[in-house]
């Protein structure tokens, strides 16, 4: 599942090709066709991203005027050629020269402004947005007894931080995933808020998760590059059994709530 920087790229992307444009919106899959065609031949005024979900509002006079997309494991929103139409395209967003297909979400719906405000406010804080305010996540994160390496995955807590960041972020601060939230310093949490920020927001201006410091990349280790579909230098994860590169020893996994998990014990130090 995409984690958000890849959401926020895409409604940055939507914004900067289409927003202010007349444009064309249908479904050629035809699973969304009714909807497209209240959205037809009007305009984006906006698309945002919050975690995991991307908004999309036009400027039609319907009540329902927001596309609401959560891709899931397989869902894809790609910019193509306007000429392209090949798989199953949900919805086809176009100005006769660029179109955006979607292919494959988890739900693409139609909703309107008083829902997406639901959604909201259901969201946790998303450490790429502007407006977010980590203030309001410490009380629950320090309230509870579940693991941070948990919490870091509920979206209702840490909006868009995925497996990666999840990961990478703990390994580079030194903290052990199984520490519980009661258990965590405000230090700490003041830590793992600021360095999500600054990966997740580097995730959206290069497209990938690179986490690793200048001394570990593979220039500067003379090594291998990391070989990957999600691409990007890692720390932990998907590396298990491998050598840290800090200390030597090998990545530890196990599955966490049904999510792989991946830290070194030597650098990640339990109680």
């Amino acid at each position: 599942m995409p984690e958000g920087h890849v959401i926020h790229r895409l409604a940055r992307d939507l914004n900067a090709t289409f927003r202010g444009v007349d444009l064309e919106v249908s479904s050629p899959q035809g699973r969304f066709a009714s909807e497209a065609a209240l959205l037809d031949a009007h305009r984006i005024e906006r698309a945002e991203a919050v975690g995991k979900h991307l908004f999309v509002f036009f400027d039609a006079p319907h009540p329902e005027h927001v596309i609401y997309i959560h891709l899931g494991l397989i869902g894809q929103l790609k910019f193509e050629d306007a000429a392209t139409a090949e798989g199953q395209i949900r919805l086809r967003i176009t100005d006769g020269t660029t179109a955006a297909h979607l292919r494959g979400p988890q739900w693409c719906r139609l909703i309107t402004e008083e829902e997406y405000a639901a959604t909201r406010a259901k969201s946790g804080e998303d450490p790429i947005r502007t407006d977010a305010d980590p203030e309001l996540l410490w009380p629950r994160v320090s309230r509870s007894r579940r693991s941070i390496g948990s919490q870091l995955m509920d979206q209702k807590l840490f909006a868009g931080v995925g497996n990666i960041y999840r990961a990478e972020t703990l390994f580079r601060l030194g903290i052990c995933p199984f520490l519980p939230g009661n258990k965590l310093t405000k230090a700490q949490f003041d830590s793992i808020w600021l360095d999500l920020v600054g990966l997740m927001a580097e995730g959206v201006r290069t497209g990938r998760i690179d986490t690793v410091y200048p001394e570990h990349t593979p220039e500067a280790m003379d090594r291998e590059p990391r070989k990957d579909d999600h691409g990007g230098e890692v720390y932990v994860y998907r590396r298990a059994g491998l050598p840290c590169y800090l200390c030597g020893t090998p990545i530890s996994h196990r599955v966490m709530e049904g999510r792989n998990l991946f830290w070194c014990d030597s650098c990640q130090p339990g109680e």
